[in-house]
């Protein structure tokens, strides 16, 4: 039995808490049981968006004509793309774990942690199997794993997660996505660009369901015209032969009393390749909780108080498997957290104002506060404006579409900033910024001089318009 002060399970972000623990003077024990760097360096974040950018720089290429310039693709090196990017992501993988063996603060234990009681882990699987380690501050950083919803003949066909996705090195001919978030936004984008037919089966009424409505459904009529998509439709079935996968999907109404509907329209879908990308799955379920007293809500995400702290003392959580935010810039503000609550002195809860999102499909979405369905559902009194992209000269000179929503309240305080079109993901920032660091008003964008002509002025000019109360007519100025 090996005794620590600090023991973490998971090397994303929760690292970072770890490396804080070993600064402070105090033994070290790092949980892993995949590669070194968590979901986003290595089937996340990271390769997806180096993916991700090999498919802009050929849209950019294949848009030439709009700009009088004649210029042609003469070749792809698909799987020379998606080696070099995997190639990349386990080098940093590698060089995380060279670093963490030959650390005199740290000790690493590659394999599945599973706890024996609320102190004490055993590694079940890998490199380690067998160990036991026993720790005073125990922080749970384990993950989620992608979702496979229970469609019937899943079990009995070769079928695609993200992971798999990000590391395939044929392009498909014909890509069936069943999902509708972010994954199949961006991988639909990816594999689509370089030509691959792509179909995309999704249960809510819109692609991106955590985008503002008008965003969302402004996002999903451009999707339609590149591929083919079924929103409000459920996978029932699917079936495989001779290497072609088939979807059958019906019509489903989403609500709290949501299902397939009787006798409603049906679908099939059939393609050389099947991508499931229906959400993810906290990793709770390998850790034996059981045999502690950390208590996780019916998704099976760990709960935790404001300070991120679980019910059993000493044991901490952050990052995907608090299921709060599922993205990496809020596991790294967790990890923050977590490290000033256990060895910063008087510990403060974790401050979620401003959390924004984006999605790197095409066009990009970005977004920070609540979008306009929940002001309205829950009576709040606010004031709207839109402005579009290609009403400012840089939008224009870009051939850009799209559009920047604010919401505000009456006093002028932001509520929400809704983007989609080019670099929304930067445009956004402002607005991030202005809610978290600055006053949070409307006068933050205002006041600041924005550089002429450049593409950040659709967000000055979206905060500077004519307002409209409500329900009533946004002013597209």
């Amino acid at each position: 039995m090996e005794q620590f002060d600090f023991l973490v399970i998971g090397s994303g972000s929760g690292l970072d808490v770890a490396n804080v623990a070993a600064n402070q003077g105090q033994s070290v024990a790092v949980v892993e049981k995949g590669p070194l760097g968590g979901t986003c360096l290595n089937r996340g974040c990271i390769p997806s968006k180096h993916l991700l950018y090999h498919a802009d720089v050929l849209e950019t290429v294949e848009r030439a004509d709009e700009f009088h310039i004649d210029a042609d693709v003469h070749g792809v090196e698909f799987a020379d793309i998606v080696r070099e990017v995997t190639e990349e992501v386990q080098e940093d993988a590698e060089s995380i774990r060279r670093g963490l063996r030959s650390s005199p603060q740290h000790d690493l234990f590659e394999g599945e942690g599973r706890f024996v009681d609320e102190r004490t882990i055993e590694i079940s699987e890998g490199e380690d199997v067998g160990a036991r380690l026993q720790a005073d501050t125990i922080l749970l950083a384990a993950g989620t794993r992608p979702s496979i919803p229970d469609i019937d003949g899943i079990t009995q066909v070769d079928y695609l997660t993200s992971t798999d996705a990000l590391e395939l090195e044929h392009r498909p001919d014909h890509l069936v996505i069943v999902g509708g978030g972010y994954i199949a936004a961006e991988l639909g984008h990816f594999f689509g660009t370089f030509g691959s037919e792509v179909t995309i089966i999704g249960r809510r009424p819109s692609l991106l369901p955590q985008a503002d409505d008008e965003v969302a459904e402004a996002f999903t009529d451009r999707y339609a015209d590149r591929f083919t998509v079924h929103t409000g439709h459920a996978a029932t079935a699917v079936s495989e032969e001779d290497g072609a996968v088939t979807v059958e999907a019906r019509q489903y109404e989403y609500g709290e009393d949501g299902g397939l509907l009787e006798d409603a329209e049906r679908v099939t879908a059939t393609g050389d390749e099947l991508l499931v990308a229906a959400g993810r799955v906290p990793n709770t379920d390998t850790l034996n909780l059981d045999a502690t007293g950390v208590e996780t809500d019916d998704r099976g995400f760990v709960e935790t108080d404001d300070y991120l702290e679980t019910d059993v003392d000493g044991i901490w959580a952050l990052g995907d498997i608090v299921g709060e935010y599922l993205l990496k810039h809020s596991a790294n503000h967790e990890a923050r957290a977590v490290a000033r609550n256990i060895f910063g002195g008087e510990p403060e809860p974790v401050d979620y104002t401003a959390m924004p999102f984006a999605v790197f499909a095409s066009p990009e979405v970005a977004g920070v506060g609540t979008p306009e369905a929940e002001l309205r559902s829950e009576g709040h009194d606010y004031a709207t404006n839109t402005y579009r992209y290609e009403n400012t000269a840089r939008g224009d000179a870009m051939n850009a579409d799209g559009f920047v929503k604010v919401l505000i309240d009456l006093e002028g305080e932001i509520l929400g900033c809704h983007i989609i079109g080019p670099d929304a993901s930067t445009l956004i920032q402002e607005v991030v910024v202005a809610m978290k660091a600055g006053t949070g008003t409307v006068q933050d964008i205002r006041n600041a001089i924005h550089i002429h002509p450049a593409l950040p002025e659709v967000v000055q000019r979206a905060f500077s318009g004519q307002f409209s109360r409500g329900d009533g007519e946004h002013q597209h100025q």
